[in-house]
């Protein structure tokens, strides 16, 4: 029944009945398969074959399955590369080169010697269905995401493979090919390959960072951002195409270049997911269903070539994962999720099999048969049916490992912040609102920090109320854009002080996050009469921000920290501040500090289990503090620690850095960051508690300065003339 439906027109081929029942199965199918423990990747695929050609014969698998399936399969690619931790990925490039060895060299061995002594194909033919069997298509990686367990070091790894075996199948591809047209192995056409190949991700590594920094500076809006993102991906997977790689590749690769300017935390982010999720690639995976025919597996010795077909893909693979397992004495659960990672085969498999299908010898037999064809159908089957199912059954006896890792948050910081993020004008709302989503340490959950925005004014005119409605609205809109709840306040007061404090002390606020004052006039301070009526009324964590670029923009985040700055109550809430932002940015984060501060800092970043690329500059004083205004960029994000007056860390030199912020650094992203202040003095963590993992504190020190000087300075603040002069042609040099 099922191939007589395959010869009959499609019961439906309305566009729109088309898209209903489309829509319909990829609402569906998740709620009834959740409900059954299956993942809604088989339900796809499932849904697929039943109302596809080989099936009930309700849908036929025309061009738009074709277009928007293709579209899903690249978005499913950009997304893997989107999503990955790029300081996580570094720490694990190696042993995932290792297992991409692995996963790729097993498979083509045992598939190649399968081939040839148990389904007597031929040696050429053997490579090139090997070359199938190595290549994996990352078709699980959503269960991995729901499970929020991307920057594990299993998916990391299997990451990693999972570029090493694509490229190196597609090289068996086209020396294969070329030995089946030329009739010999041409080592000229495939160093051309390598060339082309190099020059495309050259071209791509160079110029894509720069167009989306000016894109981003100069274009704000979310959906122009978005359709740019998406026209580079699709621009880099046409490029791939045409020096004769896979577009998935190209697709994989703009993920990764862009991964830097679409924090994970983003309105932007959450928008490329959606879409994705929503739409593009579950049509990819009911396409991939229309694409089964079932009946043809009982068809001669159909099924004993699948069998053995399915037997080399499963064995091969699970043995890759098995042994790198072991060498890198990881978990069962681990070695689950690689297997499940690299498991299933799609994009590559299809284009391999489609080539040596295509491919007519001069006895007019073809590379391969419709055998072969119809046993990959089963191997793109089973694969993508047990692909998703080992993976979550992995990923979540790894959540649940992560879970049980102990709580390292220190005990006189609040477990759950409430951010105050006073609004005032509409043109800053939304991106002090972003900054603040930013620097947040709980990221989703019951124990997820709170937000407040707040406008504060002091008439009733109708332009004030409308000006607060519009700040208190698009501050509303960017958090919603991250499916974050911020509460909006709309508060008549004596004045913006006034209300600021008020608020603080009836929503027991712990952080303010506003935008830094503009000096209006000559006898106007630097930081304005509000703001320190603020700091004098309040002893919570105040972050006072100037930027002019979008912060996801930002190349460097440079903090200066002062003096006795450890010994302050909230030294620990603003290091895990900056380093959630770095971390959500995927920027570097430079310190500089003196010897113990630098080593304290390592401390609470290690203990607080952000991944992120984090150095240490020494600093002792304000003439240090002068020499990085040679050294900060235009694209980097200066950070000044201050200090209120009669605190710790407070000292006259504080007067001297406030000038030299307000005469040298108008034109530099500056965030000006007063911790958390508390009755004692005394450092709120000790050395022994935070010890760096890997460096000692004289280690620390030593470290090379690509912002200046690499030897420690002295810590005399007023050094000799030459002295000063030669640091200062030191850091030009650098």
């Amino acid at each position: 029944m099922l191939g007589l439906l395959s010869h009959t027109a499609p019961l439906v081929s309305s566009p729109v009945t088309i898209f209903l029942i489309v829509l319909a199965i990829i609402l569906f199918a998740p709620l009834l398969l959740n409900r059954l423990k299956i993942p809604h990747i088989i339900g796809m695929i499932v849904a697929g074959i039943v109302v596809g050609p080989f099936g009930l014969n309700i849908l036929d698998r025309d061009s738009s399955f074709n277009i928007f399936g293709q579209v899903g399969l690249l978005y499913l690619m950009f997304l893997a590369g989107l999503e990955i931790d790029m300081f996580h990925l570094r720490l694990n490039l190696r042993r995932g080169a290792v297992f991409g060895a692995l996963t790729f060299l097993i498979p083509m061995v045992t598939g190649v010697l399968a081939s040839v002594y148990i389904l007597h194909t031929p040696w050429l033919t053997a490579f090139l269905l090997a070359s199938m069997y190595a290549s994996h298509t990352l078709i699980a990686y959503p269960v991995a995401a729901r499970f929020g367990i991307t920057k594990s070091p299993a998916v990391l790894i299997s990451i990693v493979a999972t570029i090493v075996c694509v490229i190196g199948a597609l090289l068996v591809l086209a020396g294969a090919v070329n030995i089946e047209q030329t009739g010999q192995f041409s080592y000229l056409g495939m160093l051309w390959l390598i060339g082309k190949s190099a020059l495309y991700c050259g071209a791509v590594l160079y110029a894509y960072p720069r167009l989306t920094r000016w894109f981003f500076k100069n274009y704000s809006d979310k959906v122009t951002q978005y359709l740019y993102v998406l026209t580079m991906v699709f621009l880099s997977a046409w490029l791939s195409g045409v020096v004769g790689l896979e577009p998935v590749l190209g697709a994989f690769f703009a993920g990764l270049v862009l991964n830097r300017y679409v924090p994970v935390n983003s309105p932007l982010m959450n928008s490329i997911e959606f879409v994705g999720n929503a739409l593009f690639i579950p049509y990819f995976l009911i396409g991939v269903g229309m694409m089964i025919n079932v009946g043809v597996i009982v068809r001669g010795n159909t099924l004993w070539v699948a069998c053995v077909m399915l037997a080399v893909a499963l064995f091969s693979k699970w043995l890759a994962a098995y042994i790198a397992q072991k060498a890198y004495r990881m978990e069962g659960c681990d070695r689950g999720v690689m297997f499940g990672l690299t498991t299933a085969h799609t994009a590559v498999a299809l284009a391999v099999v489609t080539i040596g299908y295509n491919m007519v010898r001069p006895d007019g037999t073809r590379m391969m048969d419709e055998t072969i064809l119809n046993g990959t159908v089963l191997v793109i089957l089973v694969t993508c049916a047990i692909a998703p199912i080992v993976t979550s059954g992995a990923a979540a006896k790894i959540k649940l490992r992560m879970l049980g890792a102990p709580d390292t948050t220190a005990p006189d910081i609040p477990r759950i912040e409430n951010i105050l993020v006073p609004v005032s004008n509409p043109i800053t709302a939304a991106s002090l609102a972003e900054l603040a989503l930013l620097m947040r340490r709980r990221k989703g959950g019951p124990r997820a920090d709170r937000f407040y925005a707040l406008h504060v004014r002091n008439d009733n005119s109708r332009a004030s109320k409308e000006m607060g409605a519009s700040s208190l609205a698009l501050a509303k809109g960017a958090a919603s854009g991250v499916d974050m709840p911020m509460e909006t306040l709309e508060r008549f007061d004596l004045n913006t002080v006034a209300g600021i404090l008020n608020t603080v002390h009836e929503r027991d606020i712990s952080a303010i996050v506003m935008g830094m004052h503009r000096k209006s006039n000559v006898i106007d301070t630097f930081l304005g009469g509000k703001i320190e009526q603020l700091l004098q009324g309040t002893s919570c964590m105040v972050v006072l921000s100037r930027c002019y670029i979008p912060v996801n923009t930002v190349t460097r985040i440079v903090v200066f920290v002062p003096e006795k700055a450890e010994y302050e109550t909230g030294f620990r809430q603003w290091v895990e501040a900056l380093a959630s932002l770095a971390n959500d940015v995927g920027c570097r984060l430079i310190f500089c500090a003196n010897t113990q501060g630098r080593s304290l800092i390592a401390g609470v970043i290690a203990r607080s289990g952000l991944g992120i690329r984090h150095e240490y500059r020494p600093a002792d004083g304000i003439d240090d503090f002068m020499l990085l205004a040679n050294r900060v960029l235009d694209d980097d994000l200066l950070v000044v620690i201050g200090a209120r007056a009669d605190t710790v860390s407070y000292t006259p030199e504080m007067t001297d850095i406030a000038l030299f912020l307000q005469r040298y650094f108008g034109r530099n992203n500056l965030l000006l960051i007063y911790p958390r202040q508390g009755v004692h003095a005394v450092p709120e963590t000790s050395s022994d508690e935070f010890s760096f993992p890997s460096f000692t504190a004289e280690q620390l020190a030593t470290f090379a300065d690509p912002l200046g000087s690499a030897t420690a300075p002295s810590p005399s603040v007023l050094r000799p003339l030459s002295a000063y002069f030669r640091r200062l042609l030191n850091s030009l040099r650098h």
